[in-house]
């Protein structure tokens, strides 16, 4: 199936072409009651494939012989159909052909740097792309991770409250007027529930300390008896049932001593094994309870070449789950942030021209369909 070891055959990339016309179209057939919009669509998705430099309407129209990138730019702004209907074929897709009941959920989210103030939910923000503040858009993001592969299944974009403040900024990007303010971490609980009413099968979930400070969201997680392990700040407020109010840091060094600590894999980079030293004591979370028959339990990972580089995980599971399999899925965060990479790099993801809420809404979701159809090929099923 391989050439020499160097790429895929040309009979394997036949059969990819193959298989992204045949089930672009059968999409399109779905989406589309115009013949226009649907010769459009596969030729969007198929644009987004390619190897143009830029994923914008004009190189990809010139790519697709097309005279202007009048279609496409119709297709985003004035064809008449429904994202989150595509959002929906997306994820199932990803599912029938990516679910185990071991599957991971896990969210992130990722920035755009735009120029100007009419690019929708653009502002002065915090940008993890730099680490700095930048004028720039933010896209929660959530991925399905199985031994199979990962791709993204739900998208959103974080409205600041500048925006929702502003009805006439808002109307003229085409925010809903019923839209109201959503923290990120709130953000995520939306596609959660979206996820959980889909009834996907999965086992975990998992994020970064900026979703896992927030009591909401666990709150939330812990309502629906969902098991997560979440990098968490040093100071997230825990109770010492000796002293009272402590923080992971404190408890970490009250209580662990260096034979508490184990070297083990938290799965495979691309330099090989990611180890560290990991410990894990149970804690209590001040004012959280977890959900009945779980517990919370503090995993402290420390760095083996720099013992002082440590970062704190809170994990939220059944009782005498054992630790190896909750450092497990505290290394599957990574599989975000190859998503959020490959779609920016080879698909486009933050190449798009529009400014308006629903033509940004479908832009990213074709690109999760092209990046759903890449992963679902690695995993050789189709």
């Amino acid at each position: 199936m391989m050439d020499g070891g160097t790429g895929p055959s040309c009979d394997l990339l036949m059969g990819w072409d193959e298989e992204l016309r045949t089930r672009s179209v059968a999409i399109a057939e779905s989406m589309f009651h115009r013949p226009e919009p649907k010769a459009t669509f596969v030729d969007y998705v198929r644009g987004l494939l390619s190897d143009v430099p830029r994923k914008n309407s004009w190189q990809i129209a010139e790519y697709l012989g097309y005279e202007n990138p009048g279609p496409l730019e119709w297709l985003l702004n004035g064809a008449s159909w429904e994202a989150g209907d595509l959002r929906d074929v997306v994820r199932d897709y990803v599912v029938q052909n990516l679910g185990t009941p071991q599957g991971i959920l896990i969210a992130d989210d990722t920035q755009v740097i735009k120029k100007g103030r009419s690019s929708v939910g653009v502002s002065r923000q915090h940008c993890g792309l730099t680490g700095q503040v930048e004028n720039c858009q933010v896209l929660p993001m959530l991925t399905y991770a199985s031994e199979h592969g990962h791709a993204f299944i739900d998208r959103r974009l974080y409205v600041p409250e500048s925006w929702i403040d502003d009805p006439g900024r808002r109307r003229k990007a085409g925010v809903p007027r019923t839209l109201e303010f959503r923290t990120k971490p709130g953000l995520v609980i939306d596609m959660l529930t979206s996820a959980f009413a889909a009834q996907i099968p999965f086992s975990w979930f998992t994020a970064d300390s900026d979703y896992g400070r927030d009591p909401q969201l666990r709150a939330f997680l812990h309502v629906s008896t969902t098991s997560y392990v979440m990098a968490v700040p040093v100071d997230l407020p825990l109770t010492d049932p000796r002293t009272g109010p402590s923080r992971p840091d404190q408890m970490a060094k009250r209580y662990l001593s260096e034979s508490h600590y184990e070297r083990r894999s938290c799965g495979e980079g691309s330099k090989g094994e990611r180890l560290y030293d990991w410990a894990a004591m149970t804690v209590t979370v001040k004012n959280q309870d977890p959900a009945s028959g779980f517990s919370h339990t503090l995993l402290v990972r420390r760095s083996t070449s720099s013992p002082k580089d440590v970062q704190f995980f809170l994990a939220h599971a059944a009782e005498c789950t054992p630790m190896p399999e909750m450092i497990a899925v505290a290394g599957e965060r990574w599989r975000i942030e190859d998503c959020n990479k490959e779609t920016k790099d080879a698909l486009g993801l933050g190449e798009y021209q529009v400014r308006k809420w629903i033509p940004w809404h479908r832009h990213i979701t074709i690109c999760m369909l092209a990046h759903a159809f890449l992963a679902v090929q690695a995993a050789g099923k189709f």
